[in-house]
This record gives structure tokens, C-alpha cells and sequence, in this order.
């Protein structure tokens, strides 16, 4: 994913840090990642996920998207109400402008001119065209494949500002490649010996991107701290207003709330999974805000479908074919019974209060959206659980624990550090162990989990565990590209360096040969059906358990104004708009 970093300037200190060569102690931080300089804008933000990245096309962790996108930037982009607003192009692409070729099977964007990367090489379409090639390449998988689903090729207008891509076959909504922050345009030159295979090894240039945006890197620090500076060929006149962004990660929800509520440390927290009473109590401080935007983020359960036993070793948790199937969880009994048994509203009250909502659906917004044949799962059924488990012949041991011809139902059940995650897993557990499941707890620092080293045993793609838990979301209001997710090519796995979306290792042709179908669907009635229909596909044969629809919860000091939370986008998506007015 790029190209030879000397004619950029940069130098790779070590494996994870790296600067720009000519900062001195100036641009520096200490260890806690305040700034050094005296008097200048520093705007400092505090994720306690940290990130391992800053190519967004690597990761499916939000907290490396939105670290890139204060660098890299598509050709749209979605603000708070949802609304998609061009970035570097000039319009949104539509059937009335001709954007969008009458049958759906192009797209072509106008750049806006004059637009240049920070270090002076203008934006132009071949670039665009080179960040589409590098998520096509077979040897890769970019994260956000799903984006380029059924995209075959692309072309260059003459102009070079041109850009069109095309489809195998009809696109009903064409907006998934180049839009949003899973989706940001790469420097050609210094990503083109970065492709294929070569993209993980690539860290100079993973960690150091040159992008669009308001701000350039620094100083990375693989999940600790990143030094952003202002991009001086910014093309807004005036923005950003900061000279530079302290971006530190790590430690946990409540600290992180606590740095900008109550002393002050920090300007921004982001992802507030704290107990509501807690976060209202750290309000009161007076110091800051806290803010929340329902969008399409549902905490869920991944039931992993394949074999987890760590004697497989380099097969464990890989599909192979459907041959490795799991042990008890391809008993859609056990999935079933294991859903039913989870009183949704108890997670609510005890972890996210008007945060969350229970949820029995994975698209559950915009509303339109959200399937109605799922309810019942709102209502706690122990009873009707315990008689699935009988008469699928899972019988109650001496200790408690349900058996079937030597298996047992005894599940390792993980999920990132965080209390509220770490509570609900109690609750869980509890629930569970009404019904004869045996639950064992892991969790595993976030930094870790959402992190993008292929080498790791402890990433959520890896899914090196029975069972785990988190939120996933979509960008935008169509969840086109989302749906997508659930085919059996994106099982992550060796071949695509562990980046697949498919983290239950589900494969059902019939499933496949349905998203095409939502995908090719022009008409907006019937993609939302379409779209409750692939949602009932996923839910009711148990492949996720949704739990809670949740709010994007974040702090922000009363000294700074135009943060927005967006839970449609990057939550840091208009950084360049924000002040300080104090």
C-alpha cells in the first residue's frame, strides 16, 4: 500500500512509531500526550481504544477509522442527520445529473479542482483509481471489500478529474466505493509498492498515510499516542483551526470520560460505554458535555459456527469448507435457546440507560429499515430455552451443566476490556447458566481485539473464542454494502489476511444468492424489504445475536465548539469546522 517513503520525507524510528523527520522538541508529547509547546491550538482527544493504524482499509476497528479520517478523505461523506455531502467531489452522482448511467451499472465522479495532498502532489483521478485497484487486489481483502462489491473496473476522464466506476451488473445504490470514512482515497506514489500481499508489511506507510485532509501525521504511536499537525495545503482557507491534534489511546471508557468531565485534561472522549448514573454524576462537574446520536450501531453476540479448539492450531476457527464445524454451535437449537435466554432489558437498565434500546435486529435504523419479525426476543423466555435444550436431546448433567454424546455446553465467552461490556457478560452468564451453559469470561484489551495485526491471536477477526461481543455498525443509511458482510467470501481467514466481516464463519448460498438481488434494487421500497428480509436471514438462524441498539456516546469540553456526533460516519468527520472558544 505504498511506495518508497524517502521522497516523502519520512523516517521509520521503529516497528511502531514513527516521525516526521525535522520535528524537533516542539512537536513533541509527553508521555501522557500533552502537548510540549507553550501557546499554540492544541486540540486533544482521548480514544481509550487506541489505534494500531491509520489505513482504514487494514482495520475494521472504528477507533483506526476515525484516526485516519482527520488525514484521508473520500469523495463524500455523511453528516450527523445522515445527509451525504460531496468532500473532494464536486456532486453527488445521481440519475438526474447523469452521475448515474440510467442502467445502473456506472458511477463517474467530478473531482473538485485544485485540491492537493499535504505534501503538494495534486488530487487527481488516477488516484482514485489506484485506491479502488488496491482494495480489488485478490492477495489483500481490503477491510471494506463489501464497499466494492461487483465494482469490475474503472476509468479515467480525459480531464483527470474524472472519474467513473463501473459494475458487473446493476447497482440500485452505487454509492458504496469512495464514500465515507471505510472508504478514503490513498496517495498513489506512495502506496503503489504497497499492494497485495506486500499491504500489512507496509508500516511506514500505514502509519504515516498522506492524505486530503485538515491534518498531517506527526508522530505515530502504535496504540499509544498520535501528534497531528495542521496541513498547510489544506484547502480551506483558515481550517483547521487547531495547529495540531493530540490523539491518545488506550486505558478505559470511565477514565476517559472522567479527562474531559471532570478535569479537564482532554477537549473530546470518545465512545462513553459507562453506567448512565456514573457519566450524569461526571457531568455535573461543569467542565463538559456529553452528547448521543442513535445510528445503526447494535452490541451483538458473534456465534462462531467453526471449531475453536485451540489443539486444532493453524486450523482453529477456519471455515475449511464447512468441515470444521463447531462442536454445538451448529446446533441452531443451542444458538436459539442461548438468544431467547438473554433478558435484553436488564442489559439496558443495568449498563446503558437512555443509551441503548433493546434490539432485535442488526439493521435496526433508519427505522424504516428495522424488521418487525423479530420482537418476541424482547421477552426473556427461560422456560420455552430449557424445553428447545431437551428435546434436542441436551441433557442436564450432575453439575449443572448440559451434555450430548460426551460434549458439553460450556462456552468461552469474550469481548474488549470495558466495565459495561464486563457487566453485561455477568448478566449474561447468569442467564445462561439457568439453561445448563457453562460460561467462561475473557476479555481482551480493546486496543488488542479491534486491533489489525494479522499475527495476533487476540483480534475479533481471529475469533479465537465460542463466542464474543461487540458493536458493529454501517456507514451511511443503506445497508447495501452491510449485508454483504454475512457472505461466505468475507469469512476471514488466512487467505485475506484476516480482514473478512463474515466473524461468525457463516456460509449459506441461499444467503448469497439474496444480496445480489437487494444490491441490483433501484427502488427504495423494495430494497427495505429486501433488506428486512437478509436481516431476518442472519437473526433468526442465529448466526449474530443482536442485544442493543446503542447511541454513540461521547464528552466534549465546553471550550470547544463544532463537534457534532455523527453515528452515520467518522465520529470526528468535520474536525476541520471545530474551535476553541475559551
Amino acid at each position: 500500500m505504498k511506495s518508497p517513503l524517502t521522497r516523502f520525507g519520512w523516517v521509520a524510528v521503529a516497528s511502531t512509531v514513527l516521525v516526521v523527520a525535522g520535528c524537533g522538541p516542539s512537536e513533541g508529547t509527553g508521555s501522557d500526550g500533552s502537548a510540549q509547546q507553550e501557546g499554540d491550538k492544541t486540540l486533544k482527544i482521548l480514544y481509550w481504544q487506541a489505534p494500531s493504524t491509520l489505513n482504514p482499509y487494514l482495520s475494521g476497528g472504528t477507533k483506526d477509522i476515525d484516526a485516519a479520517s482527520l488525514v484521508l478523505e473520500p469523495l463524500a461523506q455523511y453528516n450527523e442527520r445522515a445527509e451525504m455531502l460531496p468532500l473532494l467531489a464536486e456532486e453527488i452522482p445521481t440519475l438526474k445529473n447523469g452521475g448515474i448511467a440510467e442502467d445502473l451499472r456506472s458511477i463517474t465522479w467530478k473531482l473538485k479542482p485544485g485540491i492537493e495532498f499535504s505534501d503538494g502532489t495534486p488530487l487527481t483521478a488516477e488516484h482514485v483509481e489506484f485506491t479502488g485497484n488496491y482494495c480489488l487486489n485478490p492477495q489483500m481483502g481490503c477491510n471494506s471489500a463489501a464497499s466494492f462489491e461487483h465494482v469490475e473496473g474503472f476509468e479515467v476522464g480525459e480531464d483527470s478529474l474524472t472519474i467513473t466506476v463501473k459494475f458487473s451488473e446493476p447497482k440500485g445504490f452505487p454509492y458504496g466505493p469512495f464514500v465515507g470514512s471505510t472508504a478514503p482515497i490513498l496517495n498513489k506514489y506512495q502506496f503503489e509498492n504497497c499492494t497485495g500481499l506486500r499491504a500489512q508489511e507496509c508500516s511506514e506507510q500505514n502509519f504515516a498515510p498522506i492524505g486530503t485532509g485538515p491534518f498531517t501525521v506527526a508522530n505515530f504511536r502504535a496504540k499509544d499516542v498520535i501528534t497531528y499537525r495542521r496541513n498547510e495545503n489544506f484547502r480551506h482557507e483558515g481550517k483547521p483551526f487547531f495547529d495540531r491534534v493530540i490523539f491518545k489511546g488506550g486505558g478505559e471508557a470511565a477514565s476517559a470520560a472522567r479527562a474531559v468531565l471532570e478535569t479537564g485534561e482532554f477537549d473530546y472522549a470518545w465512545n462513553l460505554q459507562i453506567e448512565p448514573e456514573i457519566l450524569a454524576q461526571m457531568e455535573r462537574a461543569g467542565k463538559g458535555r456529553v452528547r448521543a446520536g442513535f445510528g445503526s450501531q447494535v452490541e451483538r453476540l458473534i456465534v462462531n459456527l467453526t471449531n475453536d479448539d485451540p489443539a486444532l492450531k493453524d486450523e482453529r476457527s477456519l471455515y475449511k469448507g464447512g468441515e470444521n464445524a463447531h462442536p454445538f454451535l451448529s446446533d441452531h437449537s443451542v444458538r436459539k435457546a442461548l438468544s431467547i435466554a438473554i433478558d435484553r432489558n436488564v442489559l439496558v437498565e443495568a449498563g446503558y440507560g437512555l443509551a441503548g434500546k433493546p434490539s432485535c435486529n442488526l439493521i435496526p435504523a433508519p427505522s424504516y429499515y428495522a424488521s418487525e419479525a423479530n420482537e418476541s426476543c424482547k421477552v426473556q423466555q427461560i422456560d420455552e430455552a430449557n424445553r428447545i435444550l431437551d428435546e434436542a436431546g441436551w441433557l442436564m448433567g450432575e453439575d449443572g451443566v448440559r451434555v450430548k454424546n460426551g460434549v458439553r455446553l460450556s462456552i468461552l465467552y469474550q469481548t474488549s476490556t470495558n466495565s459495561v461490556r464486563q457487566g453485561t457478560q455477568a448478566l449474561i452468564k447468569q442467564m445462561w447458566q439457568r439453561i445448563g451453559v457453562e460460561t467462561e469470561l475473557r476479555n481482551v484489551d480493546g486496543a488488542v481485539f479491534f486491533g489489525s495485526d494479522p499475527a495476533s491471536p487476540d483480534t475479533f477477526q481471529k475469533c479465537f473464542a465460542d463466542i464474543q461481543m461487540y458493536t458493529n455498525n454501517f456507514v451511511g443509511t443503506d445497508p447495501g454494502a452491510y449485508v454483504a458482510g454475512w457472505t461466505c467470501k468475507e469469512i476471514p481467514g488466512p487467505d485475506n489476511q484476516w480482514v473478512g466481516t463474515n466473524d461468525s464463519r457463516a456460509c449459506d448460498p441461499e444467503y448469497d444468492a439474496k444480496v445480489p438481488i437487494m444490491q441490483q434494487e433501484a427502488n427504495r421500497e423494495e430494497r427495505i424489504r429486501l433488506a428486512k428480509e437478509l436481516n431476518d436471514y442472519v437473526v433468526q438462524d442465529y448466526w449474530e445475536i443482536p442485544l442493543i441498539h446503542r447511541a454513540t456516546t461521547s464528552a466534549i469540553a465546553n471550550s470547544v465548539q463544532g463537534p457534532t456526533v455523527n453515528p452515520w460516519d467518522a465520529e470526528l468527520w468535520n474536525i476541520a469546522d471545530w474551535i476553541r472558544t475559551e
